[in-house]
């Protein structure tokens, strides 16, 4: 009996979901405890790319089949991918995952001023930049402190920002390679597996960031983080800043692996549904992992950061909206 459409739809979206919000927790969690965040982001990714060869070698997928021509085409895009997640968890280092999420909603500025900005250019319907404005005035609201003012975390807004930029751009300039490698079957080229030469590659574009930053001194990180995480045991053995190596340990390799899960389903079901299906839910998605890393980290949100995150997550879902019209609206003209 086959298993209906909806079905397997619905458990993509169920396991992309739980396992981002997941990889959110641990995430914060090793980024709390080790100031080495470059190093943090790599591990993520080696997890993956171990992940991927234990598949490969179990036969459980068939192994991706690219020439060296292949692998220097999407080699800019696998850096633009590495930028996108270093970006990322740049920026949840420097502050809650609540700010990080609400400056990530605005990914779509990013993704329609490299659409105008680099040929072809892409000219998105009139609603849809509307709905940009939209955005950035709740993103600026969720900024607002009520009796303070205006007070940003520039470092997370910066790496945040840049995660967005290296994301439109990855978009902008990797769709048609990957397109073009996907429509050849000999290549075994499925979504599945554009995605693990994704990560295989911002990988090894994320170990020469690592080199040239964090490697010289992680021993001294490492010890430094361990000897004041025992001190904290003695003084609130109960308390956030107590933990062991194992602890830390644990906190990276699990971000890992739900990183790589979750980012696997999100592209099965874009490959399944579309990027615009999938870019209304991923806004979605952005509200359950709000309210459960404010639950689990006891992130309080002021008034205006409660209206301005709903604000810039509603425009991004009807951008998508708008976006998806007028592409429908194209093609029956």
């Amino acid at each position: 009996m086959a298993i209906p459409e909806s079905a397997v739809l619905f458990f993509y979206v169920a396991v992309w979901y739980v396992c981002n919000t997941y990889y959110n927790i641990y995430n914060k969690k090793a980024l709390n405890q080790i100031h080495a965040h470059w190093t943090v982001a790599f591990t993520q990714l080696v997890v993956g790319v171990v992940w991927c060869m234990i598949i490969y070698g179990l036969q459980i997928r068939k192994f991706p089949k690219l020439k060296a021509s292949d692998w220097l085409s999407l080699a800019p895009i696998g850096l633009f991918a590495a930028a996108s997640h270093g970006g990322s968890v740049l920026a949840l280092g420097a502050g809650s995952v609540s700010f990080a999420q609400i400056v990530k909603a605005c990914e779509p500025v990013f993704a329609a001023l490299v659409a105008l900005a680099i040929p072809p250019v892409e000219i998105k319907p009139a609603l849809a930049y509307m709905m940009l404005l939209v955005i950035v005035a709740g993103v600026g609201l969720a900024c607002v402190k009520e009796g303070k003012g205006v007070e940003i975390n520039m470092f997370a807004f910066g790496w945040a920002s840049f995660a967005n930029l290296a994301a439109a751009l990855k978009g902008k300039l990797g769709k048609d390679v990957t397109h073009t490698l996907k429509a050849d079957k000999s290549k075994n080229m499925d979504a599945a597996n554009v995605y693990a030469v994704m990560n295989i590659l911002s990988a090894a574009w994320t170990l020469i960031v690592v080199l040239f930053t964090e490697a010289p001194t992680i021993q001294g990180t490492w010890d430094h983080t361990i000897k004041d995480a025992a001190a904290a045991c003695k003084k609130d053995p109960k308390g956030p800043k107590c933990y062991t190596a194992n602890d830390l340990i644990i906190n990276v390799v699990a971000s890992g692996v739900f990183f790589y899960l979750y980012n696997e389903f999100a592209f099965a079901f874009t490959a399944k549904v579309g990027p615009v299906t999938s870019s209304v839910l991923n806004t979605l998605k952005r509200v359950i992992i709000i309210v459960a890393t404010a639950i689990v980290f006891g992130e309080a949100m002021e008034r205006n950061a409660m209206i301005g995150s709903g604000v810039a997550i509603a425009g991004t879902m009807f951008y998508s909206l708008a976006e998806m019209h007028g592409k429908n609206k194209a093609k029956k003209a």
